[in-house]
């Protein structure tokens, strides 16, 4: 790529801020390594770079829709046909988007943590990453729906450990007192929080139900096993019903309030703790860009819930040395990195350098088209109590939010941040539309069928896959069978005669174009692979014409041409983008 000497005044000021500035690429030509997915040891993996010097929001959001992404200033795109794993661009329209019963869970679990109600604990599970620099989400998705059922029914809190020992206190005494046989085996007790929508509906007065055991229900069925076994059948008028030992253990269990702070109540034999509706709060608004829940720091009982405050801080992509210390955690801790492998020169070229020339809020040709934050790109914090847990580094374009990475606490990691993080992006372009009404989509990256770690992004629903052919958008459900047969498939549901009746030259390009790839040889690498993609004239895409990339600049290691004049000079098809190979031929 040439040196630039000189920049002119509009050029240097539009790099930063301003909207005048033009797209600046060199090629950097075919990419062989080794594969992050399958493992491969051999260099299987085969993409296209190109290296950018300045690059408009509205270049990128073409580039991102003909199947680009970005690590730092470079691009780099699979070439599809080739690779071993074909990578897919995904995305999702915001405002039809459904959460799954997962993704309801994350938000209800972190919601009891801000509650105080649930503390975040190291776990084993980890969030997964996608190596070819896309987002990161928690490995708890993984989880069978029994296992994450039972995880949100019955995780187990130190109050709810100690409500269980007065329980089982309180069995003792009354077996002490003769009031339950002695010769019996009753199971240990144990308690289960009252779900949140439950709670108002079994409130009594002032007071809400947090907490309920139901160990009357064994232990009428322990004694009815004893006594029939000793007596035969005729035992029905001796035996106690749940509501009657429910009734025997809550007047054992005399100092629990005092204890506890709850106060306990039977009812239809279960055995009830309360609280002040004070102690949990009410539901919040999990839309508001940045959430915020009352901090009440408990120090004279540490059984009392304790509220926590979650903020979420957007700013412009810049170097942050707090950001630098949570990121060399967060690889150290969750990937395993080496610590003579994570530089701040490397996590600066990975993370916070960007091509993306800013655009301010005023700084637009239409203004009522830009967010109250303008376009390019942006680090998100999460912080808890001013800590920060958290960072989303994430492109904002005129059509959409493009998620690129996410790193967080490895001391949070049972919050699910990855996920999280994900919902809370996709609310903000549903918010955001207000102010921007082309804006509508989230990009999560690559998809990859073919890679188990990466079937979590088909979860956010309802999603669509990009055909590497004719760079047509395809309902995940659509493709999904077509993937299951092949890795690589062409998605776009064009036969031959709807493709050569729209355009005999740009068929006879693409016949002739395949031809051509199929006798190269793979060791290639700079020489005309050809395949040139064609998007037809008919492309319904209202921002097509907007996103062409036609006045992009080439760097020639020198002199710089348009690619419209190149597509004139080389007699490309009209129009053309970028290739799904060798992009700039014969260069």
């Amino acid at each position: 790529m040439s040196t630039k000497k000189a920049k002119t005044k509009n050029e240097a000021s539009s790099s930063r801020g301003g909207v005048g500035g033009e797209s600046v690429v060199a090629d950097c030509g075919r990419n062989k390594s080794t594969c992050g997915y399958c493992k491969s040891s051999t260099r299987s993996s085969i993409s296209h770079g190109l290296w950018t010097e300045r690059l408009t929001v509205n270049d990128y959001q073409a580039l991102l829709d003909r199947g680009w992404r970005r690590s730092g200033c470079f691009l780099y795109k699979p070439e599809m046909d080739k690779t071993c794993c074909p990578s897919y661009t995904i995305r999702l329209k915001a405002s039809d988007f459904v959460p799954s019963k997962e993704q309801q869970r994350v938000r209800r679990r972190l919601e009891r943590f801000l509650d105080g109600e649930l503390d975040a604990k190291p776990s084993e599970q980890t969030e997964y990453q996608d190596v070819s620099f896309s987002r990161e989400v928690s490995g708890s998705v993984r989880k069978s729906l029994g296992a994450a059922k039972r995880e949100q029914n019955n995780e187990v809190e130190p109050i709810m450990k100690d409500l269980a020992e007065q329980i089982d206190n309180a069995v003792q005494r009354c077996i002490q007192s003769g009031e339950f046989p002695s010769n019996i085996q009753i199971p240990k007790a144990s308690v289960k929080r009252v779900l949140s929508a439950k709670r108002k509906k079994l409130a009594e007065g002032s007071e809400e139900l947090v907490y309920t055991s139901n160990i009357a229900f064994p232990i009428v069925a322990a004694i009815k096993h004893t006594e029939s076994s000793e007596r035969g059948k005729n035992v029905e008028d001796n035996r106690l019903s749940p509501e009657a030992v429910s009734e025997k253990l809550l007047s054992a269990m005399n100092k629990v309030e005092e204890f506890t702070g709850f106060s306990v109540k039977v009812s239809k034999g279960h055995i009830n703790f309360l609280s002040a509706t004070g102690v949990t709060s009410s539901d919040r608004n999990e839309g508001e860009e940045s959430l915020c829940a009352t901090t009440t720091k408990s120090s004279s009982n540490k059984l009392h819930a304790r509220k926590r405050k979650l903020e979420m801080h957007l700013k412009r992509s810049s170097f942050d040395p707090e950001e630098y210390e949570l990121y060399k955690r967060y690889q150290l801790k969750v990937h395993n990195d080496k610590p003579e492998s994570i530089s701040e020169t490397s996590y600066k070229r990975f993370l916070v350098d960007t091509p993306l020339i800013e655009v301010p809020p005023s700084g637009y040709d239409d203004e009522e088209k830009v967010p109250p934050c303008g376009f390019g790109s942006f680090h998100q914090q999460y912080r808890v109590d001013d800590r920060l847990i958290a960072v989303g580094v994430i492109d904002i374009l005129p059509n959409c939010l493009s998620s690129k990475y996410l790193f967080w606490d490895p001391d949070f990691a049972s919050l699910s941040l990855g996920n999280y993080s994900a919902l809370q992006e996709i609310d903000w372009v549903k918010q955001n539309q207000a102010h921007c009404s082309t804006l509508e989509y989230y990009y999560l990256g690559y998809y990859i069928h073919s890679c188990n770690k990466m079937r979590y992004k088909a979860a956010y629903r309802p999603s669509e896959l990009l055909c590497p052919l004719l760079y047509q958008w395809v309902p995940f459900e659509v493709a999904k069978p077509l993937l299951d047969k092949k890795p690589y498939s062409v998605l776009s549901n064009f036969t031959k005669d709807s493709l050569s009746s729209s355009s005999p030259k740009a068929y006879e390009t693409i016949v002739e174009s395949t031809r051509e790839h199929e006798d190269m040889e793979q060791g290639e690498t700079n020489d005309d692979d050809g395949d040139e993609m064609y998007n037809s004239d008919e492309d319904s895409d209202s921002s097509r014409n907007r996103n062409d990339i036609a006045n992009i600049l080439i760097s020639l290691d020198g002199p710089r041409l348009r690619y419209k004049v190149l597509s004139a000079l080389l007699s490309l098809p009209s129009p053309v983008f970028f290739s799904d190979n060798q992009i700039f031929k014969s260069l």
